[in-house]
């Protein structure tokens, strides 16, 4: 099965490659186990099936290469999670990495959202996309930024995961991420780390954003309980501050129905993303599982 697979990448474009083999009925088979679980979540959180590490194995005999560490965090004061996700058979020297940004709630092992790793280990081994790998970390709920309580994540996204990286051989010499991919809370992180990158004059080469928490309203935003006030919020949203965002290409996705859409609409019409994609949908592993398909296949098209 997988040089059938295989033969067919050699013959046909990413883009077709995508939307005519087994990774979209990948991303379908998904949606129908996820439907029942996660449709009628109401939170930010970012669940995954207990199902989905299966569903890329059972379709198609590939699975990714998956292990969790634990890691102590100076900048966020206590030991965390880090996930890394890699393509089956991918040499881990210099691979490149998208950091993997989990929503409110979640944790590092909750963010591979949407059967993304089994969809990636799918599409290396086809050739469909370069090699790349995924890492994950606990970013507790804080928005991915300093709240003021000795709890930093982005510092910890910006000044330690490049030496966890290099310890690990991954990501190149200087270990810095060529991508950032985030869902929910972890798309508004995606978007504030590519503002900090390009600030330290280390632009990333692509951001993609599932669903992120793009809100309108300080009154919703509140509630959240992630920011200490309206100024700060502000300082950091990224609707509000488009010119500092950099240069990297962005790619969003987000359901018709989601609780972010308004946001989203608005990011769209005056940011003009790469790839900006209102489909059917509300804030749900099922939706999620329609759209990774097209996340990976913008990710592939800007690895470096």
């Amino acid at each position: 099965m997988v040089e059938d697979y295989r033969a067919a990448a050699r013959t046909l474009s990413r883009r077709s490659l995508f939307a005519t083999t087994g990774l979209v009925g990948l991303a379908a088979a998904g949606a129908a186990v996820a439907a029942g679980v996660n449709a009628a979540t109401e939170a930010d959180d970012v669940q995954r099936t207990q199902h989905a590490e299966n569903i890329g194995q059972t379709a198609m005999g590939l699975s990714p290469v998956i292990s969790t560490e634990r890691v102590y965090s100076k900048a966020r004061g206590r030991e965390i999670d880090l996930v890394t996700i890699l393509p089956p058979g991918a040499t881990a020297e210099n691979l490149p990495v998208s950091l993997l940004l989990h929503g409110l709630h979640g944790t590092a092992r909750t963010a591979a959202v949407g059967n993304i790793a089994d969809l990636l280990a799918a599409a290396v081994a086809t050739h469909v996309s370069p090699a790349f790998g995924f890492v994950a970390l606990d970013g507790g709920d804080n928005y991915w930024h300093d709240h003021g309580n000795g709890d930093d994540p982005m510092s910890m996204l910006l000044d330690e995961v490049p030496g966890w990286l290099t310890q690990r051989r991954l990501a190149g010499k200087d270990g810095l991420p060529f991508a950032c991919t985030g869902t929910s809370m972890g798309g508004f992180g995606a978007l504030v780390y590519a503002r900090r990158r390009t600030e330290r004059s280390q632009p990333l080469s692509a951001v993609a954003t599932m669903s992120p928490g793009l809100l309108t309203s300080w009154t919703e935003m509140a509630k959240r309980n992630a920011f200490s006030n309206a100024d700060q919020w502000a300082a950091l949203d990224p609707l509000r501050n488009l010119d500092k965002l950099g240069p990297a290409p962005v790619g969003l996705w987000c359901g018709d129905r989601d609780r972010f859409i308004d946001g989203c609409r608005r990011f769209i019409a005056t940011a003009h993303p790469e790839i900006g994609l209102v489909t059917p949908g509300t804030h749900t592993e099922e939706y999620w599982r329609t759209v990774t398909p097209d996340v990976l296949g913008f990710l592939s098209r800007h690895v470096r």
